[in-house]
């Protein structure tokens, strides 16, 4: 299978690249500059709404997953502007391009977030449940919007709404180890807030699992035990052999990422499940959030 990556540098990209090759498949790189002699890449330039679509033609399937980090920086109006363009303008590209070829791809899996639920408090949540409210919401909502081209085309369009990636290589975990490996790690708040987790291996995982499946429309890709952010912190204290009595103060996040983004990001509630993906058949490989944080962390 021939599967063209955008985002291809990312946490999920580069391990994505990876498993597909050792599974026997050629991954095609989207770069923004121009391709290497030689290698599976192909030239676009979504903020110039630029893409090379002769190169497209005739790729089984397209993975999605471009965007500007939404915690990397404190959210000024401008950030929060390349947060939102970074992801519509894209998928807006991607979906007119694909529906314009005469072999268009067999699945185009798009990009999306848990952010699309907002904070829901206790409530269960799975793809039919409506969207919440707020800027993530809206980015999210947006961003799948934005892929109705391709959809109207015919082209079978799955939505992947990511939950907190847990990977030692990158993501909000592996900001995390530092401070709880030296012992002064805790839970944010009440601890009460629900998140929505997945490990790196099941995220590629349920993706590669969506390249040879039918499913269509909003897959929430979190693991089956979503937890309280209490139980979170209890479970990567307990894997790395360490205290985490102490709440950690939101001031510290407040001032790198600013309130908006902070609480956003730390105290918001979306108690998330992958309902789609399980009943697809796909298999977990990490199930509850202890067996997942030791199988990334390597404890």
């Amino acid at each position: 299978m021939d599967v063209a990556i955008t985002g291809s540098s990312g946490l999920i990209g580069t391990r994505l690249r990876a498993d597909l090759a050792a599974a026997g498949h050629r991954p095609i790189r989207l770069v923004r500059r121009a391709p290497a002699a030689g290698a599976d890449e192909i030239r676009w330039d979504p903020a110039a709404g630029d893409i090379d679509a002769a190169s497209l033609e005739g790729v089984d399937a397209v993975v999605h997953l471009a965007g500007a980090g939404i915690g990397d920086e404190k959210w000024t109006d401008e950030r929060k502007r390349l947060v939102l363009e970074s992801r519509t303008k894209s998928t807006r590209l991607l979906a007119e391009t694909l529906a314009g070829l005469d072999r268009p791809p067999a699945r185009f899996l798009s990009g999306s977030a848990i952010g699309w639920y907002g904070d829901r408090g206790d409530e269960v949540l799975t793809e039919t449940s409506d969207h919440g409210t707020g800027y993530l919401a809206d980015v999210c909502i947006a961003w799948e919007n934005e892929a109705k081209p391709a959809i109207d085309a015919g082209i079978p369009t799955a939505f992947l709404r990511t939950g907190l990636v847990q990977s030692a290589e990158g993501g909000s975990l592996a900001k995390s180890l530092l401070p709880f490996k030296l012992g002064i790690g805790g839970k944010f708040g009440s601890g009460d807030q629900w998140w929505a987790w997945i490990t790196i291996d099941d995220q590629v995982g349920a993706i590669m699992h969506l390249l040879g499946s039918e499913l269509t429309g909003p897959v929430n890709l979190t693991a089956p035990e979503p937890v309280t952010n209490a139980v979170y912190t209890k479970a990567l204290g307990k894997v790395l052999n360490r205290p985490t009595l102490i709440p950690i103060p939101m001031i510290g996040p407040k001032l790198l990422l600013g309130a908006e983004a902070a609480e956003a990001l730390i105290l918001t509630s979306a108690r998330v499940e992958p309902n789609a993906l399980e009943v697809d058949g796909y298999a977990f490989a990490h199930r509850d959030i202890e067996t997942g944080l030791r199988a990334v962390i390597g404890r």
